[in-house]
């Protein structure tokens, strides 16, 4: 799977732009604040549907523009796919293969990718919600099912943390039980997906993570507090176990949006002990992990889009990841082409201000 050919109109700093990619390595070069993870957040848009920045949808519209327009077409063993996202000042339109979509989980599984950039150090060092972001952005790409019981869950959630906010303390008791039916349902099968997800994933990440560095053990384990594997009548007991609780802090403390996942290098938790350098190479070795998986599930590669992720490698780690990267389309940010990238037979566009040089 690869983008043959992304369009931009209006979009961001780029008022007219078209990028023909080539099913291998294409880097992106030019200074800072010319464009270039621009062009790598339309790829992610056309697969996900969102930013993979923490942006509002009409941030990408051009300033002084009241519309802005992603086109992507995708070679895959399926054949070509073309994604179209305009975007207006309150909403946008997708359509696939010029056919309107009305949810946005039937964008998800046409064209995959994997997107690394500075920012998914957070994957590392920062909350759970990143790591459970993680699973779902991934997740949501490999099994659309998944997408709509997440989407089902957090509904639910919110009504039960808005009635856990209620004063009507006996239309809440009366209430709750109903909610946390519905709950444990949606719980259970995003914890099992998430767990398969992570059981599949562990091998090809420590495979990757060996090669980088040489030869470091990760290991990686999800994390469901409270929760032994007993199914929906265990979360529903839970639930009800800790209604007290809940009532006193307004929201729901137990259940799938407290997951979490447990990183070790050497036995030691890298969020805790790992180095920058350590934490980014698990980040990355992660998302490497990731594309096998793809492959395994599709029988093809996604898109790997690298945002500047080559910056603060050592020259070892980085010619090892650069030697990853022919097996599969990669789009890939640089201010600067080091020599081992240079060897390679990459496409290059030069990026400045906007337009391709």
């Amino acid at each position: 799977m690869y983008v043959k050919k992304l369009t931009l109109k209006n979009y961001r700093n780029y008022e007219n732009a078209v990028f023909d990619f080539i099913d291998g390595i294409n880097i992106l070069v030019g200074n800072n604040a010319q464009g270039k993870t621009n062009c790598a957040e339309a790829v992610f848009y056309l697969c996900t549907g969102y930013s993979p920045r923490a942006t509002r949808d009409r941030q990408v519209v051009r300033y002084g523009e009241k519309s802005a327009l992603v086109t992507g077409v995708c070679d895959s063993r399926f054949g070509l796919t073309e994604v179209e996202i305009e975007f207006l000042l309150t909403k946008k339109n997708i359509s696939v293969n010029g056919v309107p979509i009305k949810k946005s989980g039937e964008l998800m599984g046409h064209i995959n990718s994997v997107f690394f950039n500075p920012g998914e150090l957070k994957l590392i060092q920062q909350s759970p919600e990143d790591r459970r972001r993680f699973m779902d952005i991934s997740l949501s790409q490999m099994d659309r099912q998944y997408y709509y019981s997440l989407q089902t869950y957090r509904k639910i959630l919110d009504q039960r943390n808005n009635l856990l906010k209620s004063d009507d303390l006996d239309t809440v008791h009366q209430t709750l039980p109903l909610w946390d039916k519905e709950l444990s349902r949606y719980a259970v099968e995003i914890i099992n997906k998430r767990r398969d997800f992570i059981e599949k994933l562990t091998p090809y990440a420590k495979a990757e993570h060996s090669y980088i560095t040489g030869g470091s053990d990760l290991e990686l384990a999800l994390e469901t507090p409270h929760y032994q594997g007993g199914g929906e009548e265990e979360i529903f007991n839970l639930l009800s176990s800790r209604v007290e609780k809940d009532l006193i802090l307004g929201y729901t403390t137990i259940g799938p949006h407290r997951d979490d996942i447990k990183m070790k290098v050497g036995g030691e938790d890298v969020k805790v002990y790992g180095s920058q350098g350590q934490q980014r190479t698990v980040a990355i070795s992660l998302k490497l992990a990731e594309v096998s998986l793809f492959n395994d599930r599709f029988g093809e590669y996604p898109i790997l889009i690298l945002d500047d992720a080559l910056s603060e490698l050592d020259s070892e780690r980085r010619n090892r990841l650069i030697d990853r990267l022919s097996d599969f389309q990669t789009i890939i940010t640089l201010t600067d082409i080091p020599e081992e990238l240079s060897a390679k037979n990459a496409k290059i566009f030069r990026i400045n201000n906007g337009k391709i040089e």
